[in-house]
């Protein structure tokens, strides 16, 4: 079967248990990522893999459209076998964005060394893998579905309003830049780290938002955390040196930020990066 055949539907968990296989996430370096072509165990094997084959067939083609319509293109890697999927795995490798989705969806994400390739898989209760996805986008179309609900930003004067005077404002800015938002798909970002804001403050901040269902780890740039809240559309970003200390806090109204996304150029490139990964041992491929 052609991976262009299989259907895809971005659904809940648990529509096709599969064997356990759930993405490890490595330590995050401090250091800015550079490609490097990935390196093969088994050269040989290749041969006698025409699925894994197809599989970045359609991953070249995809990678190939891409940048002229900036369409999400999506293949359900579910039908490979075991041997296919490792030859797959070995070639895409993990690249610098990893991200968990956990609510009504259940999901770990990963980007390969190809940036705006991501392998997704949706979880079913147990663990196992439902959907093995592999996609072509910007960032994972994942994150879109990910909310079941969104919360209203919560600007209601708390009892102890003199000991968070500078929180308020900032909770009735980002109340008016989410509408806005809605209505215009403006950005808008907010650099906590320039306001003179106490620890008390950025608490209550933190408890007024909430918790959403996504969580984003960067590794671009030293370490970046991009964290949901409760109210979709806005992100805590963190950014922290490589001593472990922030640098840079603020909060982004966005549908995803800039720092998980690849740029349309690394796109292109990733299709000539793919090409020198296949070359020696399928050529025809890219």
């Amino acid at each position: 079967m052609s991976i262009n055949d299989i259907p895809v539907h971005v659904v809940g968990p648990g529509s096709q248990p599969a064997e356990p296989d759930p993405l490890s996430y490595i330590d995050m370096p401090s250091d800015m990522q550079t490609f490097s072509p990935t390196r093969l165990d088994d050269p040989d094997a290749f041969h006698e893999m025409p699925d894994a084959r197809e599989a970045m067939r359609w991953l070249a083609r995809a990678l190939a459209a891409y940048p002229g319509d900036g369409r999400p293109r999506l293949a359900d890697l579910c039908a490979l076998d075991a041997p296919s999927r490792d030859i797959v795995n070995q070639v895409l490798g993990e690249g610098e964005v990893s991200l968990t989705v956990n609510g009504s969806i259940d999901a770990r994400c990963q980007e390969s060394v190809l940036a705006g390739v991501w392998r997704t898989m949706l979880l079913d209760t147990d663990g196992n893998i439902g959907r093995d996805l592999l996609e072509v986008a910007d960032a994972p179309t994942i994150i879109a579905t990910a909310y079941e609900a969104s919360a209203p930003v919560d600007t209601s004067v708390p009892e102890n309003a003199d000991a968070v005077p500078n929180a308020l404002p900032i909770l009735i800015e980002l109340e008016a830049a989410v509408e806005e938002y809605a209505a215009t798909a403006r950005q808008h970002s907010i650099n906590l780290s320039l306001l003179p804001l106490s620890e008390e403050e950025i608490e209550f901040i933190d408890r007024r938002l909430g918790r959403g269902p996504v969580d984003i780890l960067s590794r671009s740039y030293g370490k970046c955390q991009v964290i949901s809240t409760a109210t979709a559309n806005v992100w805590w970003v963190r950014y922290y040196n490589s001593m472990g200390t922030p640098i840079l806090n603020s909060l982004e109204v966005v549908d995803v930020p800039e720092v998980v996304k690849a740029a349309r150029e690394d796109l292109r490139d990733s299709g000539q990066r793919l090409a020198e990964i296949l070359a020696p041992y399928w050529s025809d491929v890219a």
